[in-house]
């Protein structure tokens, strides 16, 4: 162990103070949702492993982080093939059952593939050629494209679209070219292309590569009136109990429709509905100011690191927490298609919530620790 009292003093405890504020928006949505007052109690004692699980990293360098990352990677690899083995849990096979709990290894597997990222790119941090060549971003790509094919065959799309946040912001900070950008974009939007020419002309392909359910999802997103009784209803709730809320909220104890169940999921994926429906505008707002906060707190311990791979890593982090924060309230509005990605440290869940207290822990100790690193 690692920990002296300049590291104490060190400590980012403003971005503690945010968590322990998620902690309370968490506890008020859960325990508002249908999922009841027993489901928030379960959430309370997650948060409270969670501060362990945070202080526990806080003791080791966090290179030790960086020198056992490919073998993390490995590890979590082995978990992300061995789940296909288990039994599918509402048609995905995303889980471990461990009896009370399940365990999703594409959580611990974002924060691997970041460690592993971050120090690949280190290692190559002083080449001013590193990124120079398009070529070379293949091995990175590949770092996040292997988990990221894995999760999607489960398949669990909106897990695997977390990773594309995480890889753009790293290949940000690392420097690569604008061309290069252009290059990306220009593959991504010819893909776009092809699946719109497929659905027109040849739509038996195009049903082969996106699921009937996955394209459904776009459908109703777009035109929710189309059957909202049905494939549209859960998206037409959300919206509805979102502008009932208001300015001030009707309140934790006044039944609504969350209570009711009249929000499917409240207490996960659409847990941000039952807070703005609950406390209205005002109590999301603030809610929104402690993800800005957090956000904020965690860029400026990236531009403070004194070490390539710890700014990697933050970075990162910073992008993989901004994706999931945006995709989520974005389509609790029909900002975004609907998927299954659950707010960070507010929806309910042990492996979503635990993992972000590790990652945050490994953000804390890479801005505890600013003295001038050189690896190997």
């Amino acid at each position: 162990m690692d920990l002296e009292k300049r590291h104490l003093k060190s400590i980012d405890w403003t971005i503690i103070l945010i968590l322990a504020g998620l902690g309370i928006f968490s506890y008020l949505g859960i325990s508002g949702s249908a999922a009841g007052l027993d489901t928030a109690h379960r959430q309370v004692m997650w948060y409270v492993i969670g501060f362990i699980v945070l202080g526990g990293v806080l003791l080791f360098d966090y290179r030790l982080f960086h020198n056992f990352s490919y073998v993390l990677y490995t590890l979590g690899l082995i978990l992300l093939i061995g789940v296909f083995k288990t039994t599918p849990i509402n048609n995905t096979t995303s889980w471990y059952n461990l009896g009370p709990v399940l365990f999703q290894p594409s959580e611990p597997m974002k924060l691997f593939t970041i460690l592993t990222v971050a120090r690949f790119m280190a290692k190559r941090a002083e080449d001013p050629d590193r990124f120079y060549y398009f070529y070379k971003l293949i091995p990175v790509a590949a770092l996040v494209g292997v988990p990221l094919l894995l999760i999607l065959v489960q398949p669990d799309l909106g897990t695997a679209m977390v990773f594309t946040g995480m890889l753009a912001t790293m290949l940000i900070v690392g420097g690569i070219r604008m061309k290069h950008v252009v290059y990306l974009g220009g593959i991504i939007g010819s893909f776009f292309a092809a699946m719109t020419l497929l659905y027109e002309y040849k739509q038996e392909i195009f049903f082969k590569i996106i699921k009937p359910y996955q394209w459904d999802r776009v459908v109703f997103w777009m035109d929710p009136d189309l059957d909202p009784m049905g494939k549209g209803f859960q998206l037409k709730q959300a919206l509805i109990s979102i502008g009932s809320g208001q300015l001030f909220g009707k309140g934790i104890n006044t039944p609504t429709q969350a209570s009711f169940g009249w929000v499917p999921v409240g207490e996960s994926d659409f847990i941000f509905t039952v807070i703005a429906e609950k406390l209205g505008f005002m109590g999301a707002g603030l809610l929104m100011i402690l993800f800005f906060a957090l956000i904020y707190r965690m860029i400026r311990i990236a531009m403070e690191a004194k070490d390539p791979f710890g700014s990697y890593v933050v970075a990162g982090v910073v992008g993989m927490l901004t994706f999931q924060i945006f995709e989520n309230i974005g389509m609790t509005i029909q900002l975004m298609p609907i998927t299954g990605i659950p707010l960070p440290f507010i929806s309910y869940g042990g492996s979503s919530l635990i993992t972000n207290f590790l990652i945050i822990g490994v953000v804390l100790n890479i801005g505890m620790r600013k003295d001038k690193l050189r690896f190997d």
